[in-house]
């Protein structure tokens, strides 16, 4: 049965992937006792900026930070047993280390268990997620490299996204995207990925946001044939894929409101790439806020969007990313995680077949973009 199949008799024996590879730790990190099995969070939460409408960071010894209600849906749609969640991450720390040992991974607690999580606490999943989480940040250097808030600030400060303040009644935090405020000659498309993976990685490290999924919310005021067409096929692949197998994070709906004709277009390049339970989570409003309403209630959302809630201040999630840049150096500005794993030939972006940032974007899909619009 699969449910046995899952609980593997966990070992322990565990080091922390700086000392599996000899390596110095950085400066910034915290030391860990040899043999633990507990490697702490890169940032102490206490040190971080508070913001009160957001949760702060996981502390650095794992603690539930789960409500008693979500202790109960955690059990329920994820196959999580409160009793058994320790073990089931030391089990998938084992793997880690049995099945890759050369990746360099943190092995915390609270981050792996994002992967059980996303994956319903299936060993195999998990790992194979967590793979596919170092693999596309190899596959796309050009978005992972140097990655930090500030090297998007332009994207922040112009609107491009943000998270609203207020959760859905079921907890989930709204992401705001409004890709109309950008213009291709402004800055590449993929400054807009950057931002969007870093404000995924604050999202999803409150407990909450693990068990209840985020909504999206994209509004495509504005949007006509440059922006739609200038990220082209293969770059959509890349962000679908990243989104679907390669981040720990469950998006349980996409609510798009005021497209265009030209969407049709825009939904034909993506649709292909999206699992279809994806596909089915895509809501098409037009400019009916009623119909949003019954998705997204008006308690939550800005008067813009026919809403009751406070005005939506565009720079607050600009300063909570940017208040958080030393975190995110120690995340992402560290050597090549993958720098001697053999990955399977099918991992994830693993060996794409054409496609490049040379290719022309218009290829393949300019007839239909224009037939739309």
């Amino acid at each position: 049965m699969h449910y046995l199949k899952r609980r593997r008799s966990p070992q322990r024996n565990v080091v922390t992937w700086f000392q599996r590879t000899n390596q110095t730790a950085p400066s910034l990190l915290p030391e860990v006792p040899q043999g633990s099995h507990h490697r702490s969070h890169p940032m102490d939460p206490l040190a971080s900026p508070a913001h009160g409408w957001f949760p702060a960071p996981p502390p650095p010894i794992y603690c539930c930070t789960l409500t008693p209600a979500l202790v109960a849906k955690a059990r329920e749609e994820l196959q999580e047993k409160p009793e058994w969640r320790l073990r089931d991450v030391q089990a998938l720390r084992d793997m880690i280390l049995k099945e890759q040992p050369n990746l360099r991974t943190r092995l915390d607690d609270a981050f792996l268990l994002r992967f059980l999580r996303a994956r319903k606490f299936d060993y195999d999943r998990a790992l194979e997620l967590l793979l596919n989480y170092h693999a596309g940040r190899k596959a796309w250097p050009e978005v992972f490299q140097d990655l930090k808030p500030s090297t998007v600030k332009h994207v922040l400060d112009l609107g491009f996204l943000s998270v609203l303040p207020h959760p859905d009644p079921s907890g989930r935090y709204i992401l705001c995207l409004q890709p109309g405020k950008w213009k291709p000659n402004d800055y590449p498309f993929v400054d807009n990925v950057r931002a969007l993976y870093l404000t995924l990685e604050k999202l999803i490290q409150p407990e909450d946001t693990q068990v209840n999924g985020i909504v999206i919310l994209a509004d495509y005021t504005g949007v006509g044939m440059s922006q739609a067409s200038n990220p082209g096929p293969f770059l959509a692949k890349k962000v679908v894929s990243i989104l679907q197998d390669g981040f720990p994070i469950r998006i349980k709906a996409v609510n798009i409101i005021n497209e265009p004709r030209i969407f049709k277009g825009i939904f034909a390049i993506i649709k292909p790439f999206l699992k279809e339970k994806m596909a089915e989570r895509y809501v098409l409003h037009g400019s009916d806020v009623r119909s949003l309403h019954r998705n997204i209630p008006p308690t939550v959302l800005p008067g813009q969007y026919g809403g009751s809630a406070a005005h939506l201040d565009m720079s607050a999630w600009s300063r909570m990313l940017l208040d958080c840049e030393e975190e995110f150096i120690v995340e992402f500005c560290q050597p090549d995680p993958l720098e001697g794993v053999v990955l399977p030939e099918d991992m994830l972006l693993e060996g794409e077949a054409g496609g490049g940032p040379e290719e022309d974007p218009f290829r393949a899909v300019r007839s239909q973009l224009y037939y739309c619009y």
